[in-house]
């Protein structure tokens, strides 16, 4: 059938193109719409709606947010998130009004990596000189190390090392000196003897010989000593390597004492020191009555004895006393002198010395006796 002139078939509708996601044509159909409207008139009836008359650009990046979105919230994720924003130049379009065609902007690409053999030599060496500073690093950081740690137990070795010597030491002192014969007994040497005879105090504790020092009993030259009556006291002292000093103190004679059998020279405690003949010149004789020497008269009459000065005690010819509170004393001069008891017999002493020198002063050949028996009032008697 012949189609009448001026009768146009109506075109074919175009397929519809793809929507994205979100119901949307996608960007290259949009694109194709702004090329398909371009050829057309601006005022042509059928130019789609949603085309935009000026140029634009393309940029690809993460969609803005919106100034009421918040900041906080993650962004969307799908073809929407990975939409590109499409920029607007201001002078993008050209004189005669027409858009052009929209390129969306190209990422930054990285040039390919210089392969050169002497790139490759240059980095090969790089590497191996930050090696080399990492090995050094490393060997100093030890090294500090080994010295810290070295030097804490080399301290601690010579502090134990130190402490051994000073217990080596010690032993083998002791050893020496206990076990040792090198510090044995091989001498002994008595001092300060006049009636007591050294050679038997010596003979008296020479089984002690050839012992070590530290070994030697003291208990037993004690008992040994114990048997002359005339050392008061002793001490001992060793000297080293071989010798044992003997510093011996005597009793000393105060009076002598009238027996039987002749004169005993005894010191304060009643221990007969020496026996005599006779009278020892110097030493006053105390009668006591027959009562025995370590009875209160005697220790009475020694303890006045004690009390005078020297020059008084040459003087005293006899001590008499009954009992512990009647002592008296009779000068050579032939004076008499009343002591009493021996209570603060270091006072009478001095009033004594004074009575004496004053009647010395006034008739010395007068006989008088003296009386000290109160201290505090001495009273000279004409006889």
């Amino acid at each position: 059938m012949k189609r009448p002139e001026g009768f146009e078939p109506p075109p074919e509708p175009a397929p519809e193109p793809p929507a994205d996601g979100h119901g949307r044509p996608s960007l290259a159909d949009r694109l194709a719409r702004r090329r398909r409207g371009a050829e057309t008139p601006a005022s042509a009836p059928g130019a789609s709606d949603d085309v935009d008359t000026g140029p634009v650009s393309v940029v690809t990046g993460p969609p803005r947010a919106s100034s009421s979105a918040r900041t906080d919230r993650p962004a969307a994720a799908g073809p929407a998130a990975a939409r590109p924003e499409v920029a607007r130049p201001p002078d993008a379009r050209p004189a005669d009004g027409r858009p052009e065609a929209v390129r969306p902007a190209e990422p930054p690409r990285i040039g390919p990596a210089d392969t050169t053999a002497a790139a490759a030599r240059e980095r090969a060496a790089e590497a191996r000189r930050a090696a080399r500073r990492a090995s050094r690093q490393r060997r100093r950081v030890e090294k500090s190390e080994v010295r810290r740690f070295t030097r804490r137990s080399r301290h601690r070795r010579a502090t134990w090392t130190a402490v051994g010597a000073v217990v080596v030491v010690l032993v083998a002192s002791v050893t020496v000196a206990v076990f040792s014969p090198l510090l044995s007994l091989q001498e002994i040497r008595v001092e300060g003897t006049s009636r007591v005879d050294a050679s038997a105090v010596t003979a008296a504790v020479d089984d002690q010989l050839g012992t070590p020092l530290a070994l030697v009993d003291f208990d037993r030259i004690t008992g040994e000593l114990e048997q002359f009556p005339l050392i008061a006291s002793y001490v001992t002292e060793t000297a080293p390597p071989h010798t044992l000093v003997i510093r011996v103190t005597e009793r000393q004679p105060i009076a002598t004492v009238a027996t039987d059998d002749g004169v005993d020279l005894v010191d304060p405690a009643g221990i007969v020191v020496q026996r005599l003949d006779g009278r020892q010149d110097g030493v006053p004789q105390v009668d006591v009555g027959g009562a025995p020497l370590d009875g209160t008269a005697f220790r009475s009459a020694a303890e006045v004895l004690l009390a005078l000065p020297l020059t008084l005690r040459s003087t005293v010819d006899t001590v008499t006393a009954s009992t512990a509170d009647d002592v008296t004393l009779a000068l050579t001069s032939g004076e008499q002198v009343v002591w009493g008891s021996a209570e603060h017999s270091e006072k009478k002493a001095q009033v004594l010395a004074g009575l004496v020198a004053d009647q010395a002063e006034r008739d010395p050949s007068a006989s008088v006796e003296y009386d000290v028996s109160a201290p505090d009032n001495g009273i000279i008697r004409t006889r």
